[in-house]
């Protein structure tokens, strides 16, 4: 038998090898079998690098301030982190963005999570790689209608960016169209998101999951067959189907010329999604409850719809709880911060490099220590030394502060200009309480 040939064969065993894990035989379900899945879900022990855009610490950090460079819009007031904001997963909390023009955007802004991994990129798979996907939005009318030669002669002509260039590209120390996405990929295949309570699991810990969590598991992978599209450790086939989403959107049909593929989209990667509701490419499902119960009896009938979409099953209110349960596994307990990207500096009162009299970790969501004594005049800084997005909501006479999301390595700086009580929490964990109380200076 040819190579093809073989080829083809163990495509076809191990579907037929998947079919039987999933859906079992007509005698009954398939029993579990941990040690085939803990190998199916395994993260990998590296990160992959294309051989023309190796990752080096110089370009990473030049994309890391690309990403968050508003030069590269047309407006100069919108940044790739307008949409993708680290503390939502890299995604922006609604179902659609607003477009430039007031209206919303078509399609729902995906998180960026292990790109790297990846085998096209959009919604529609329209982008055959990161680097090409960076420069898409930047110069999309409606998303920051900027152009990408007239970004370069801006950034060219700062001597700072232009020695950052230099340095990420040493065999070509230029600001050049090709540099800048190649920078932000870069950056972009740094998003890993962390190990989570699920992967404890992989690794052989059988406590780490509740019951009603590991009863989702053998769910997700069994009965409600949803492995058949999330799969591997990512949770994605990096396929496009037709789930019977209401709607006109076309997606990959339109992108092919394929009217097979009509109304297919992308399968998203289940990671750290939690932080990115509402879901679906269109924003359309607001809870992980909404998404277990289209599937369960939501989809909409037509030619198109996906053959690996699981038919005819049911779910009781308690299996559809937890499959939710499960899902929450994937995620972290807080969101995320890559650390890949620069630590902010916030301040009130003062400027962000004021020297700080005293300063106030976070570690363990506690403010360590609780209580500051300062005098009028000196300065205040708050440093993220934790591994959860913070938050730093100050009240007291003549002040009224609250920070943007404090991502770790994040610092909030604060001056006071009158004496007082002030109290200061977190608001994202409320039970963090900081008193500050600051005196006359004689």
């Amino acid at each position: 038998m040819t190579r093809a040939g073989l080829s083809s064969v163990a495509r076809v065993l191990a579907g037929l090898s998947l079919a039987a894990l999933v859906g079992g035989t007509a005698a009954g379900p398939a029993p579990f079998d941990a040690v085939h899945w803990r190998q199916v879900f395994a993260r990998p022990d590296h990160t992959p690098n294309p051989p023309d855009n190796p990752a080096t610490p110089e370009k990473v950090a030049l994309g890391a301030k690309l990403f968050e460079d508003k030069r590269l819009s047309g407006t100069g007031d919108v940044s790739c982190a307008s949409c993708h904001q680290a503390e939502l997963s890299f995604s922006d909390g609604v179902p659609t963005h607003m477009g430039l023009d007031g209206l919303p955007l078509d399609r729902r802004t995906p998180p960026l999570w292990n790109m790297a991994w990846g085998l096209s990129w959009f919604w529609d798979g329209r982008a055959p790689s990161i680097e090409a996907q960076a420069g898409g939005p930047i110069e999309n009318a409606r998303e920051m209608a900027g152009n990408l030669d007239r970004a370069v002669s801006t950034l060219a002509a700062d001597p700072q960016m232009a020695r950052a260039f230099a340095k990420a590209f040493p065999d070509n120390p230029m600001v050049t169209r090709a540099n800048l996405t190649k920078a932000i990929a870069a950056f972009e295949r740094t998003l890993v998101s962390p190990e989570t309570r699920f992967d404890r699991w992989v690794t052989g810990d059988d406590k780490a999951l509740e019951p009603d969590e590991f009863a989702g598991l053998k769910l997700f992978v069994g009965k409600g067959a949803c492995v058949s599209c999330h799969q591997g450790w990512r949770f994605t086939d990096e396929a496009f189907h037709d789930i019977g989403l209401p709607g006109d959107d076309l997606g990959r049909g339109k992108v092919l010329g394929v009217r097979a593929a009509d109304h297919a989209f992308k399968t998203p990667s289940l990671r750290e999604r939690v932080w990115t509701a509402p879901y679906m490419h269109n924003g359309s499902l607001a809870t992980f409850e909404d998404v277990v119960n289209h599937y369960a009896d939501g989809v909409v009938s037509r030619p198109t719809l996906s053959a690996d979409l699981p038919r005819n099953f049911t779910l009781t209110a308690t299996e559809r709880a937890q499959l939710v349960a499960f899902l929450n596994t994937l995620s972290s307990e807080d969101p995320p911060r890559a650390t890949s990207l620069p630590a902010r500096t916030m301040s009130v009162g003062v400027s962000a490099e004021a020297v700080a009299t005293s300063t106030v970790g976070q570690k363990d969501r506690k403010f360590s220590p609780r209580a500051i004594l300062l005098k009028v005049g000196e300065v205040l800084r708050i440093v993220n030394d934790d591994t959860r997005v913070h938050n730093v909501r100050i009240e007291g006479p003549g002040l009224s502060y609250n920070s943007d999301g404090q991502n770790p390595g994040d610092t909030v700086t604060i001056g006071f200009d009158r004496p007082g009580h002030f109290e200061a929490i977190c608001g994202i964990h409320p039970e963090m309480r900081l008193s500050v109380d600051v005196a006359p200076r004689k």
